[in-house]
């Protein structure tokens, strides 16, 4: 959306800028304790916030008031502010949020303006500013940046990276005070049901995989401009795009930044989406929170629904949470409303579950009625969760399993025959290194075995599909595919999914391993349909009666989470407590001058790597922040998933 051509550069509008020439300077009070970073309980976290003394420049020019302005250099490793001059002729440009260039240790550097009208260290001279860079972050996303570092025990500057523009916004586009709508759609039992989830300040909708979404978007943009989130690029510009042909106003991020920032559109976007630059949203709708691609793999591994969750509090909006099998932590934000019986079972497919101990050896991996489907004229999606040829091999003169010579781990089976180790990257060829035989058994195939084992069992093409693999998917045609889980989010429909190695994500060594795999099974009952149609899923196991496949076959993911609350609460696993993870280098060190608190446990090393458990996130947040950071590479991974 292109910006106002006979709009000036940094035109803050009437409500933002005022008079230039008579605008009074405003003034913040002094930070709490002295430049101590404080949690938003009040308690000191032990990071020093001490200004920057820089050196004497030029006096400003007489019939301006001085300006100081506090300023979060964007620089790795560095989490202090500085102090610094504003110029006269750019008073009227700096705003909290702004991106400005900076002097730091003799050299050009990026950074925000977090606070404006800052009293100056007395005796000091201060570097001016060097330039205006462009609009930055809302204030509000200054301050949620300033809690996310203390909730995830990260670095702000990281955080207020992801709430800003990727290039430079010069001005904002002119718009009205107030967004369009879309189109009203016709009122049935989820628009109901969205309205309903609207009028609580914290909520979870609970929807069968086949629901279509679009209404509940409506409904939340008839309140004003909102901020959607969720995890799938391509599904959420398929709804922006849905909204923007139903006449409302969309921004689509990151691309349309400057118009989110404008705060009279909807703004529609994936992860980082959660720090849309938008001030003042009406509600905040996460979709798919179960996904566990709504987390920041990096640090500081915030969630992007507890960010949303925050900021809906903040705002007083309400924040709905959408997701066909809810989380724990989702649960426990606020009440459930579900659809009738009857609506949420026709929402979920058809699924036959293979009990493969019922099965001859010869046909535990490939089922009789799984081979019936594969030479039907049926499109299918085989399922397994292994890449490459083997992951694990047996040799086939003395049954001794292939390991590593070096690190002694299993190895997996290279395309080109060579054994592989995944841990410590050794490479060798396929001889047994306990009787030097040198051919293999497959215990447990991957993707590129599998696909010639089930071409020949199809007798018709088999296309292989992951994450690494480059095929148009619209090109498949009629051909089988075989692939990981990426296969999911490849391909837009199929008429059956087959799981292959479902025992592989129910028994995964993960305490989230139930809730992962039921994410699966919910992201390819997308794919078939609802039970209605004529697609189904397969699921070859020897867990027939597991809490995941029988939610799956009932329609029923309540009885999961029934299950999973009782083993975190055995277990003392999150929800029930807070988990990070230490690791790195400097690990030992940090954790060395750690001062746990009463109930707070420092379990480890294994493998380098400490785990810290706490009753809740406050207390392991202040703990974690009360800590020294010692130089060099530290990990601090808040709310693990892969634990």
């Amino acid at each position: 959306m292109p910006g106002d051509p006979t709009q000036p550069s940094f035109d803050f509008g009437p409500e933002l800028a005022g008079d230039r020439r008579r605008d009074p300077v405003p003034t913040v009070p002094p930070r709490p304790g002295a430049g101590r970073r404080r949690s938003p309980t009040g308690r000191a976290s032990g990071t020093l916030r001490t200004p920057a003394v820089t050196s004497e420049v030029s006096s400003p020019v007489p019939d301006r008031p001085v300006r100081v302005v506090r300023v979060r250099p964007d620089v790795a490793g560095l989490d202090k502010c500085f102090d610094y001059l504003v110029p006269s002729e750019l008073h009227g440009d700096v705003r909290v949020g702004s991106m400005v260039r900076i002097s730091l240790h003799n050299r050009r550097v990026g950074g925000w303006v977090v606070a404006v009208g800052v009293e100056p260290p007395e005796g000091v001279a201060l570097h001016p500013l060097a330039k205006v860079t462009g609009w930055g972050p809302p204030p509000e996303l200054i301050e949620m940046a300033d809690w996310a570092a203390w909730r995830w025990s990260g670095r702000v500057a990281s955080l207020l990276r992801t709430a800003s523009p990727e290039t430079a916004v010069r001005g904002l586009p002119r718009s009205s005070a107030r967004a369009s709508m879309p189109t009203t759609v016709a009122v049935g039992d989820l628009t109901a049901m969205a309205e309903e989830a609207l009028a609580l300040p914290m909520s979870v909708l609970r929807l069968p995989p086949a629901s279509d979404l679009y209404p509940v978007l409506v409904a939340a943009a008839a309140l004003g401009p909102v901020l959607v989130i969720g995890p799938s690029a391509r599904s959420m510009r398929h709804l922006g795009l849905r909204l923007r042909r139903a006449g409302g106003s969309v921004a689509l991020m990151p691309r349309d930044w400057a118009v989110a920032r404008g705060g009279a559109a909807t703004v529609v976007g994936t992860r980082a989406a959660a720090w849309a630059p938008i001030p003042r949203p009406a509600a905040i709708v996460v979709l798919d929170e179960h996904d566990e691609s709504l987390q920041q793999e990096q640090n500081p591994t915030w969630h992007a629904r507890d960010v949303a969750l925050e900021r809906a509090r903040r705002a007083g909006v309400p924040c709905v949470l959408v997701s066909p099998t809810p989380s724990l932590e989702a649960l426990a934000a606020g009440p459930v409303l579900a659809p009738s019986r009857r609506v949420e079972r026709a929402g979920w497919p058809r699924v036959d579950v293979i009990d493969t101990r019922e099965l001859a050896a010869s046909e535990a991996r490939y089922s009789p009625r799984l081979v019936d489907v594969l030479r039907s004229d049926a499109r299918v999606l085989c399922v397994l969760n292994r890449k490459g040829r083997s992951r694990l091999l047996s040799c086939a003169a003395c049954g001794e399993l292939a390991a590593c010579e070096r690190c002694q781990a299993a190895v997996s089976q290279d395309d080109d025959g060579s054994l592989r180790c995944a841990r410590c990257g050794a490479v060798r060829p396929q001889v047994c290194l306990r009787c030097g035989g040198t051919r293999m058994k497959n215990l447990r195939a991957g993707v590129s075995r599998a696909r010639e084992e089930l071409e020949a069992l199809a007798k018709r093409p088999v296309v292989e599909l992951t994450a690494d693999t480059e095929v148009d998917p619209s090109g498949v045609g009629s051909a089988v595919v075989v692939g990981t889980e990426a296969a999911l989010h490849q391909l837009d429909a199929v008429d059956v999914v087959a799981f292959l190695d479902l025992d592989q994500e129910l028994l995964a060594p993960r305490y989230r391993a139930a809730e992962e795999a039921l994410s699966l099974i919910v992201r390819a009952a997308r794919l078939v349909g609802g039970r209605d149609g004529h697609g189904r899923l397969l699921l070859q196991t020897r867990l027939p009666d597991h809490e995941v496949v029988r939610a799956a076959v009932l329609a029923d993911p309540d009885r999961v989470a029934t299950a999973e609350l009782a083993r975190r609460r055995l277990l003392a696993y999150p929800p029930v407590t807070a988990l990070a993870v230490v690791s790195g280098p400097s690990a030992p060190l940090f954790v060395a001058g750690l001062v746990p608190p009463s109930g707070v446990e420092v379990l480890g090393p294994s493998d380098g790597s400490w785990l810290v458990r706490a009753p809740d996130s406050s207390t392991l947040a202040d703990t974690l922040a009360a800590a020294p950071r010692p130089a060099g590479r530290l990990r601090i991974e808040v709310d693990p998933q892969r634990l």
